[in-house]
């Protein structure tokens, strides 16, 4: 008897129906249903706690489809992943499912000359998580390599498990991970997303590899912010703009419009999270504080009312969005607190940082420690690329830094955090005065080299950031001096009043209240 008699019919209509989505009819409503509805309902009946069928099973309901095949096993993939607790081999068995897939989509992009009759379709979710997914068990693998070498070292001379055999499951991972070296190689996961960003730029690329590249975009500016490259994390955000048009898929219905692929990101609430949040970390780490405000201030009022309406309660993996919805929260109270945020960030999301970390900044503002403790919450996994010497693993002296990465990135944080905390000092003596001797200032402030603090102050306040024409100009904050004949003089920027923000933040206000109180039931 045959694999594939094997198979239930609602699972083999779902494979032959999703085959010609994807390759034949390319109708985004009827993807849409496969996608989000079926593929799950099937999952939740046959498949729960165990893997779907293997492309040998399925491969007669697609005709032996090559490409069809690799975007099955990836999708399958990500479910099977989900339910279990990879090892070391399960993890180099996923970078080759990947490096199938994109070898295959490439090659046939190649074929086809990315035009827009290609035989191709992916919803822009489809694509993202296929991305999402992909950079996601890129940093599992370099977490897992460097936790399962700094566990072997615990073994080695000199370590705290001297003498002991190491277990099993860490002799096997060592072995297998020095076995695929080339496994999860940053270079080549670079590669696959600098290429996919190429081919879906293409004049005429069709829409499933403009969406690639798209969310190829978005999944560089998250490693490169991962790996500490921080302005390399933005550069990569360059791809998504408002001259990159999105032409309707063949299959779409003839009032579809195209779009840009700014609303190809909004179109997909994860990736328009997930994007946000790098964007944002790596903002504040290059002191381009206004610009994090910007950006991670209107996506949490925006997840604010969303929250708060109810229309994010049926979008899947909302707990993973409501956490880092709490991360950029916890940024945002950074951010304000080191510089005036001049009313870019909403007073609902300005009351929600104070609700949440307003005893946090107290202490700050009262010398106690604080910054730390709020950053190791809110950052990322930041992980490194580097391979470890496995064979070394087990001999004395072996490294254990598996948290170097992270660690490193912890250390440049809080150095300009103990600048901001003297700044914001010399900050607020300065705002008492239009002008005040050097000497006396010194005296106040309490520091050795006050000129070069005077000369630091002048190159910290100086903020780089996005102006409405796209071109990245420079403007100093809210204090302006200069130094003449001794005597500092002191301007304090002008403030613009938000009259207009406020009122209408109050009569929304007044607005929710009424429908509450009208919501309540009243018996006499």
């Amino acid at each position: 008897m045959s694999t594939e008699e094997f198979l239930p019919d609602a699972l083999k209509d779902f494979i032959f129906d999703l085959h010609d989505s994807v390759r034949t009819s390319q109708i985004p409503v009827e993807q849409q249903n496969l996608y989000n509805g079926t593929f799950r309902e099937l999952t939740s009946k046959y498949f729960e706690k165990s893997a779907w069928p293997s492309t040998e099973a399925v491969s007669v309901e697609c005709g032996g489809d090559e490409v069809f095949l690799a975007v099955y096993k990836e999708l399958t993939l990500r479910h099977l992943h989900s339910i279990t607790r990879p090892n070391g081999r399960d993890r180099v068995e996923g970078w080759k499912v990947y490096e199938a897939l994109f070898d295959t989509i490439i090659s046939e992009a190649e074929k086809e000359n990315a035009m827009n009759d290609a035989p191709l379709f992916l919803l822009p979710e489809w694509a993202f998580d296929m991305m999402h997914e992909f950079l996601y068990q890129f940093q599992g693998f370099c977490q897992f390599r460097t936790g399962v070498f700094a566990n072997a070292s615990k073994y080695a001379p000199g370590g705290i498990s001297e003498g002991k055999q190491p277990p099993k499951h860490i002799t096997e991972n060592l072995e297998v991970l020095s076995q695929n070296k080339d496994a999860w190689a940053v270079q080549k996961v670079m590669y696959y997303l600098a290429r996919f960003i190429e081919i879906g730029s293409a004049d005429k690329a069709a829409a499933a590899y403009q969406y690639l590249a798209i969310f190829a975009a978005v999944t560089l500016s998250r490693l490169e912010c991962l790996l500490g490259d921080y302005s390399s994390s933005l550069s990569a955000l360059d791809t998504i703009s408002s001259k990159f048009i999105v032409e309707p898929p063949r299959g779409s219905d003839s009032d579809v419009k195209a779009m840009t692929a700014e609303e190809i990101v909004e179109s997909v609430f994860a990736a328009k999270v997930s994007m946000t949040y790098h964007a944002g970390v790596a903002y504040l780490m290059l002191r381009r504080y206004k610009d994090a405000c910007n950006v991670l201030g209107d996506m949490c009022a925006t997840m604010r009312r969303g929250f708060k309406s109810g229309v994010y309660r049926k979008i899947v993996g909302i707990e993973q969005h409501t956490k880092l919805y709490d991360r950029m929260i916890a940024l945002l109270a950074i951010i304000t607190h080191v510089t005036p945020s001049y009313g870019l960030v909403d007073e609902s999301v300005s009351n929600a940082v104070r609700e949440r970390h307003g005893n946090q900044l107290s202490k700050i503002e009262a010398g106690e420690e604080g910054y730390e403790d709020l950053f190791m919450y809110a950052c990322p996994k930041f992980i490194s690329p580097s391979v470890p010497k496995y064979e070394d693993a087990l001999t004395k002296g072996s490294s254990t830094g598996h948290d170097a990465a992270y660690k490193l990135q912890i250390n440049h944080f809080m150095n300009e955090m103990s600048n901001q905390q003297t700044l914001m000092k010399l900050r607020s003596y300065m705002k008492l005065y239009t002008s005040i001797s050097v000497e006396k200032l010194q005296k106040m402030v309490q520091e050795d080299d006050f000129e070069s603090l005077l000369l630091s102050y002048k190159q910290k306040t100086y903020q780089v950031e996005d102006s409405e024409d796209g071109v990245v100009r420079g403007s100093v904050m809210d204090i302006h001096y200069f130094i003449k004949d001794g005597i500092i003089h002191v301007d304090e920027a002008e403030k613009q009043n938000r009259f207009e923000t406020y009122f209408m933040s109050q009569i929304a206000q007044s607005t929710d209240i009424r429908k509450n109180v009208g919501s309540i039931s009243v018996q006499i």
